[in-house]
């Protein structure tokens, strides 16, 4: 056991990229809209989600190579359409976790009172997402791959334990009636159903990012074989699921059928969330539920920004036929740029961007799943190491259920 404690560590980066705008925004506005009707959805899908992600890790160290170098032995239109996607989401995705990160931040440390040093405004969310994405950068460029998984590590069990607090407080604290009937959404809330889904537990395409940090990992320590990256992603996996649905139950104990209304602005969210579980639990919560919210969505926003660039990094190697020097801190540089020009036109209105964001997530997901699919089935990879007939079932399943949402989505609009 202490022996695969060692080797955790993609699995923990895909939980880091994981709970973030899924849980803290999400899964609480589920629940604070549904209450518990919502968990049939957060279940399914990720039950039917898992094979997909798993398959990331695993082919990963069975084959020694990337779902990316996987994609181009499926034919170079699959490798194009995965870059396109990629190219396409990454800057929304990334604003969307930074400028939740940001608000969070600066309501947390200065309750949005006005702290100024010289012309600058301390508390200012717009300061807050520059500091933040710089801190990022600032990390991944001088730790690379050791550093983001040591800290990912500290930030996991902090998170965790933070949230879980927090649920059994609201738990005891509250005088609402546990009522877990489950309730299909009425027309006007298909949107949110989707949405909900689309990042729950998280955009399909981490799983690329997972197996080029499962590699990462290999090279770090040569004791990760197939079993143990299996076993490292269900840790983490695990953690996604029960952080979801622990924020949704904040949602649903301290907010479902009070009179209050989720604001869609960043800034607005960010502070009615904290409030309203500090006015619930007490001002003894404040700092507890602050730091689950910011080491939620900080986790997120520093995997996510070394996510896409990394493997960018790869696609643009694959695609030029040759490695470009220093082609991680070009794609790093273009992710913080196209972020903050995104960020300037859309941080009023977050309920927007992190509704396209997931919608899109939703849409893609089968192209991921059935290229995930294909290539773990394939026969370069090694017999042993293909999915037993239950994963089998289970992916078809899966399949079935991501095209016939997204088509019923699609049809009903």
């Amino acid at each position: 056991m202490l022996a695969n404690l060692k080797k955790l560590g993609p699995g923990l980066l895909f939980a880091g990229a994981a709970i973030g705008v899924s849980h803290l925004v999400q899964s609480t506005r589920a629940g604070a809209d549904f209450g518990f009707g919502l968990v049939w959805a957060l279940l399914l899908v990720n039950v039917f989600k898992y094979p997909f992600f798993r398959f990331g890790p695993q082919y990963a160290i069975a084959t020694k190579e990337s779902l990316i170098d996987g994609y181009k032995r499926l034919g170079k239109w699959v490798f194009v359409i995965y870059f396109l996607l990629t190219f396409a989401t990454m800057f929304t995705i990334q604003t969307a976790v930074t400028i939740v990160t940001a608000s969070l931040t600066s309501y947390v440390i200065f309750e949005f009172q006005s702290v100024e040093i010289g012309n600058f405004i301390l508390n200012s969310v717009q300061i807050w997402t520059i500091i933040i994405l710089l801190f990022s950068a600032a990390i991944l460029i001088i730790g690379r791959y050791k550093l983001l998984d040591r800290l990912m590590k500290i930030i996991i069990i902090t998170l965790t334990i933070s949230t879980l607090i927090s649920v059994f407080a609201s738990g005891i604290n509250t005088e609402q009636p546990f009522d877990f009937t489950q309730i299909f959404p009425d027309q006007s809330k298909w949107v949110f159903l989707i949405a909900f889904m689309g990042w729950m537990p998280a955009p399909m395409d981490i799983s690329v990012w997972h197996s080029v940090w499962s590699l990462e990992k290999q090279r770090e320590t040569e004791m990760l074989d197939v079993k143990s990256s299996i076993f490292d992603f269900n840790i983490g996996y695990v953690t996604t699921l029960i952080l979801g649905l622990g924020f949704l139950t904040l949602g649903a104990l301290v907010i479902y059928n009070s009179d209050e209304t989720l604001q869609t602005s960043a800034a607005g969210f960010s502070a009615q969330l904290i409030q309203m579980y500090t006015s619930s639990l007490g001002n003894w919560a404040y700092s507890i539920i602050g730091i689950a919210a910011i080491t939620t969505m900080f986790s997120t926003t520093l995997t996510t920004f070394d996510g896409s660039p990394r493997v960018l990094e790869r696609t643009t190697a694959l695609l030029s036929n040759f490695k470009i020097e220093r082609s991680y801190n070009f794609w790093l540089c273009v992710l913080f740029l196209g972020t903050i020009g995104i960020f300037f036109f859309l941080s009023s209105n977050l309920g927007t961007l992190v509704e396209v964001a997931t919608i899109l997530s939703f849409l893609t997901a089968p192209f991921y799943a059935i290229a995930n699919y294909k290539l773990i089935s394939a026969k370069h990879v090694p017999r042993e190491h293909r999915p037993k007939r239950n994963i089998h079932i289970l992916s078809w399943l899966g399949i079935v259920f991501l095209i016939g949402f997204g088509v019923w989505f699609v049809t009903t609009l």
